[in-house]
């Protein structure tokens, strides 16, 4: 094991990796939940695809860690799962089995653009500033979704957003915040992790002894709410798609869509994680991007066939990575430990979303460094960068951040007589993310 994941010329060891797993998890986990209350107001029964949350989880993030020996976990992707649902199912009036199927069409183009490079071309096209700016953004985005998730910001119907009530829940995310910070500050091993269920314990007294967390927590006066230890997995849903009619004309555009947004996703979390922990070669590109890739294509092939939303790699594993993984046994552990939750996800209420939401934070922050790589002095530089990272949280897409960072980038240099800056490869990208900005 050591010789294979190279735990000496990564600086890491087992306990380290497991730690690092354990971590991603956690910060992962939510999405057992999430994933099935969303897909579900769209048909699917609610069981099946909490079924199939749990498999694609472990199905792909234990295959990142076997064959791209990296620690990034896999998951069915936010903003895909509600596109999946909202749009496509409800707004077009596709049937579920229809929409995953254009899911599973989507993933076999994924696999034919890895297998070839060009994906990994389109990774190598990205200027330097730009993947800078992703990771940054990307960090203002995980610390935006811990704000959230702890209604420490709300939304408001005239600023947009505001700063929630101060109240029981509120103190006792605030409380869980400056515990997990000091942690972190004193480099204590599992400072995530220790902050999550440190967290969780202080939530328990919410709605029982004091305070009322009906507001955020489905109508349910206590936070920390016992739902039961055993559920068996429902399998109905599993191969249920329908390959002939998803491959309709009128389709098209839904499976390009998939595509895209996946895409994008995936390189920009590739690009944030390995900036933000190192990880990259000596040309400055993701290490081992190719095999990593070609994993994230399969997952969301193999998505459509469970019967979920397209996987794809997700931002929440630089908790895993701040904690020291540096290896595909990270993602392995990770995996791992969401199959239990095939018939233990009601465990999973216990954690309330104010628990993970210190450790989202503070990946927020470790996230920000590359921000001084960043050429400020040069605005031609600076300006798409910016746009980049700021427009990643505020539309709360890391799709349309992207876009706009490549659509601006091309233009400015462009326009400034630096066409040599702008590649073929690049320019082909901005007329995949124009097709993506109308379909």
């Amino acid at each position: 094991m050591k010789k294979y994941f190279d735990f000496e010329n990564n600086n890491t060891d087992f306990r380290t990796e497991v730690i690092a797993g354990i971590t991603s998890f956690l910060a992962t986990m939510y999405i057992i939940i999430v994933n099935p209350v969303i897909l579900s107001a769209g048909g699917l029964p609610f069981s099946g695809a909490l079924t199939a949350t749990v498999l694609i989880s472990a199905f792909t993030s234990i295959a990142m860690g076997i064959y791209a020996r990296t620690p990034i976990v896999l998951a069915p992707g936010m903003g895909i799962n509600a596109f999946f649902t909202y749009y496509v199912v409800l707004g077009m009036g596709v049937k579920w089995e229809t929409a995953l199927g254009t899911v599973f069409w989507a993933g076999v183009i994924f696999i034919l653009l890895s297998v070839f490079n060009v994906r990994t071309q389109i990774l190598k096209s990205i200027p330097k500033q730009l993947r800078y700016a992703i990771a940054c953004g990307i960090g203002l985005f995980i610390t935006f979704i811990g704000f959230e998730n702890a209604k420490f910001i709300v939304g408001d119907p005239v600023t947009l957003v505001r700063m929630g009530k101060m109240d029981a829940v509120t103190i006792t995310f605030l409380a869980g915040l400056v515990i997990t910070s000091l942690l972190v500050i004193k480099r204590v091993k599992g400072a995530l992790i220790i902050g999550i269920i440190t967290t969780t314990l202080l939530s328990i007294p919410i709605g029982r002894i004091y305070g009322d967390a009906s507001a955020v927590n489905r109508g349910l006066s206590t936070l920390v709410t016992w739902q039961g230890v055993f559920s068996m997995p429902d399998l109905s849903i599993i191969m249920n798609l329908d390959f002939v009619e998803s491959l309709r004309f009128a389709l098209w555009p839904v499976i390009l869509a998939f595509l895209f947004t996946d895409m994008f996703d995936s390189i920009s979390t590739f690009i944030g994680v390995s900036e933000a922990s190192g990880m990259i070669d000596k040309n400055g590109d993701p290490v081992r991007i190719k095999e990593s890739l070609i994993v994230d294509a399969f997952g969301t092939m193999v998505s459509g066939l469970l019967g979920t939303s397209s996987a794809t790699c997700y931002i929440e594993s630089a908790a895993g990575v701040k904690e020291g993984g540096r290896t595909g046994l990270t993602a392995i552990v990770a995996g791992a430990l969401f199959l239990p939750f095939l018939f233990l996800s009601p465990l999973l209420s216990t954690v309330p979303s104010i628990s993970t939401a210190p450790a989202l934070i503070l990946v927020g922050v470790f996230m920000m460094k590359p921000i001084t790589k960043i050429n400020w002095e040069n605005f031609d530089d600076a300006i798409p960068a910016f746009f980049g990272m700021i427009l990643i949280p505020l539309t709360y897409s890391i799709s349309q951040g992207i876009i706009w960072a490549f659509l601006s980038w091309t233009i400015i240099k462009i326009a400034v007589g630096k066409k040599n800056e702008v590649s073929a490869m690049l320019i082909a990208i901005d007329v995949l993310a124009i097709i993506t900005l109308f379909v």
